[in-house]
């Protein structure tokens, strides 16, 4: 999370008191400041349910606890369905953030162009790792079987922002605000695993894996 910058001028006459004021007002400010500087942003969590979202097989691998979407359990994908019940979720052309934490040994991912399916990992679309030390090396921000990142750009227990942005045939993955790579889909990819259009999933890999997810939101591109 941003907070706005603010600077006070050295000898303006605050006192102590008063400027401790200021910063706790400012840094309750926070978080209102860091929304208002991702304008085009919807949310896609509410921070209190999982409305607008269905799980498939063991749905209960899913639990929101103090304003967190909780992965933890058997094999299990989450779909953003919609934020409005009279239109299905779509996205083309897209920027994804979500602040991400995963504990250690977790193993997890963020799935987009895809659709639901009712069991089973899903078909379509591509899916960015969220793995920064399990076992399997492919680590956080890889594109599975796509592009395949080893060196984890996050660490566990630490809250990190994980975003994907697509344009056209272009794929830019970003943790933290730092690109990790740009990947632009070749002309002729067959299957399914390719750019289309379609929603977003949240993977629970394994019940050995623990995820949290929160402040999940997306802004559509031209």
């Amino acid at each position: 999370m941003r907070y706005a910058r603010f600077s006070l001028v050295a000898g303006c006459g605050l006192s102590r008191g008063l400027h401790v004021w200021m910063v706790a007002i400012l840094a309750a400010l926070g978080w209102e400041n860091a929304r208002a500087e991702e304008a085009g942003f919807e949310s896609l969590f509410d921070g209190k349910s999982l409305a607008g979202w269905k799980a498939n097989e063991n749905p209960e691998s899913w639990k929101v606890i103090d304003g967190q979407i909780v992965c933890h359990g058997p094999r299990s994908h989450l779909f953003f369905i919609s934020s409005d019940a009279t239109q299905p979720a779509l996205f083309k052309n897209f920027d994804f953030k979500a602040e991400v934490m995963t504990k250690p040994g977790a193993n997890s991912g963020i799935f987009f162009h895809t659709k639901f399916q009712p069991q089973g990992w899903p078909a379509q679309g591509y899916e960015m790792q969220v793995n920064n030390s399990q076992s399997d090396p492919v680590r956080t921000g890889s594109l599975y079987n796509v592009v395949k990142n080893f060196l984890a750009p996050a660490k566990d227990d630490a809250w990190f922002t994980q975003e994907v942005i697509v344009e056209g045939k272009r794929i830019t993955v970003k943790v933290d605000d730092r690109t990790l790579f740009e990947f632009v889909e070749p002309d002729g990819v067959t299957g399914t695993r390719k750019l289309s259009d379609g929603t977003f999933a949240l993977q629970a890999h394994d019940p050995g894996s623990v995820v949290y997810y929160k402040n999940l939101r997306v802004k559509r591109l031209p």
